[in-house]
């Protein structure tokens, strides 16, 4: 009976310790300690994460909705609707930083997410030419922003119903961009990403767009449910 015991504390112990080794997939609460206090975040681990090989990774920017600090609000609709949707086959680390004001490059919530971004990918097997940045109104103007800030960390971006500095063409015209918008948008004019498609040509590059009829600023809804925008960010990697 003793060797039985013993033999019984011995492999739950095993699993204790195997299990513990093993990150949580699925979507995670977690907390960032940086230099301006604590910020809660989420990211998403595929189901079929492994350390034996790289992930591709997306950073995730919310739009005006999502602001604030209870690290929930980040995580409602949008991309995290669209995960949910095919979670269990959903393949990329996905990071949802939160801000409590704007996404510009140079602001404190911006710098922030990309200190999440940083700590994720050390701590997880990320692929580190195959991360991709998008995100949804606020975020969309984040992600036009970001990009040409920092124009050789992204394989390729797809912001959705934001704007952009036309301006900043020439810094990101190496990026593969796929831009969403709603015809019928009237909180950030269609016009907004038009100007930046047209830049974008203008300065010799070739971005995709995707303009929905008679959709208004949820053009979100329809962006991350389609299936070839996840394939297409997987074709483009950094060189």
């Amino acid at each position: 009976m003793r060797r039985f015991s013993m033999g019984l504390v011995i492999g739950l112990a095993l699993v204790t310790t195997l299990s513990a080794g093993e990150p949580k997939t699925g979507f995670n609460d977690r907390i960032h300690k940086g230099k301006d206090g604590d910020s809660k975040f989420v990211v998403f681990i595929p189901h079929n994460y492994s350390a034996d090989k790289e992930f591709p990774i997306i950073l995730f920017l919310h739009g005006a909705g999502g602001r604030g600090i209870d690290g929930k609000r980040l995580a409602i609709g949008g991309l995290a609707e669209a995960i949910r949707s095919r979670e269990k086959n959903f393949g990329f680390i996905v990071v949802f930083p939160q801000a409590e004001k704007t996404w510009q490059a140079g602001s404190a919530d911006a710098n922030r997410a990309l200190a999440i971004l940083d700590e994720v990918k050390k701590e997880y097997k990320a692929d580190s030419k195959r991360v991709y940045l998008t995100g949804l109104s606020m975020g969309g103007y984040g992600t036009w922003s970001l990009a040409a800030a920092h124009p050789d960390r992204w394989a390729a971006i797809a912001p959705v119903c934001g704007g952009g500095s036309p301006a900043n063409a020439e810094k990101i015209k190496h990026i593969p961009c796929w831009c969403f918008h709603g015809d019928k948008d009237t909180t950030v004019r269609v016009e907004q990403s038009r100007q930046m498609i047209k830049a974008l040509k203008d300065a010799g590059a070739e971005p995709r767009y995707s303009e929905f009829p008679d959709v208004g600023h949820n053009s979100w809804d329809a962006a991350y449910a389609t299936s070839e925008l996840y394939q297409w960010f997987l074709s483009n990697k950094l060189k």
